[in-house]
């Protein structure tokens, strides 16, 4: 059901997003340093819901668009790699702003269902599963529904992973963002490249 080589890319670029601190890895990480680490893991699998949800509509949109057209479903993978090359440069640029976890501004109440309505209504998200998934789904092996649900899970799972390594390494890794400017900055330009380069290839590769 799918190439090798872009699968093994789906799950490099994949794995890059996961490890890159975004405003999930921020929400869990003020979650655990308010409530502890169970209301960390809760708002985790919130979060790993939430997701889901996003998959899965984004899935049965994109499955309709190939129905439809296969040129208006190369249109979507097009703007997609031109979302993701613009998500890399606003990476770059913004690589000196301050993050800030304020853990004491967190409810620590429901945090599973917060967590899944903090996910499910990120817009952001949404678009970012839009842009992303296409990218790696071959429309002439078949199932691209299916294709959609596997990859999706799959980002899904890694993102998931990465939140609860930060609810077990909460305290130390709230000092090491906040004292360490350069691994900070660092890791913002790295991110930022690689979606930039994982753009270009994808928005290139269709025309050889």
């Amino acid at each position: 059901m799918f190439d090798s080589r872009h699968f093994l890319l789906f799950l490099a670029a994949a794995f890059l997003l996961a490890i890159t601190p975004g405003p999930g890895i921020f929400y869990v990480l003020a979650r655990s340093l308010a409530g502890g680490r169970r209301e960390g893991v809760l708002s985790s699998l919130g979060t790993f819901v939430g997701g889901l949800f996003h998959v899965l509509a984004a899935a049965l949109g994109i499955s309709a668009v190939l129905a439809a057209s296969a040129v208006a479903f190369h249109t979507v993978k097009y703007a997609g790699a031109a979302y993701l090359i613009w998500l890399g440069v606003r990476m770059i640029r913004a690589r000196n702003a301050e993050m800030v976890v304020n853990a004491s501004q967190v409810q620590t109440a429901g945090a599973f269902r917060q967590g899944i309505f903090t996910e499910v209504l990120n817009p952001k998200t949404a678009l970012f599963f839009l842009s992303f998934i296409p990218q790696f789904i071959a429309p002439q092996l078949g199932h691209v529904f299916l294709q959609f649900i596997v990859l999706g899970a799959l980002s899904v799972l890694l993102n998931t992973a990465a939140d609860l390594l930060v609810v077990a390494l909460a305290a130390p890794l709230e000092r090491k963002l906040k004292s360490s400017v350069r691994f900070h900055r660092g890791q913002r330009v790295a991110s930022g490249l690689g979606m930039i380069t994982l753009g270009t290839y994808v928005a290139l590769a269709d025309t050889r």
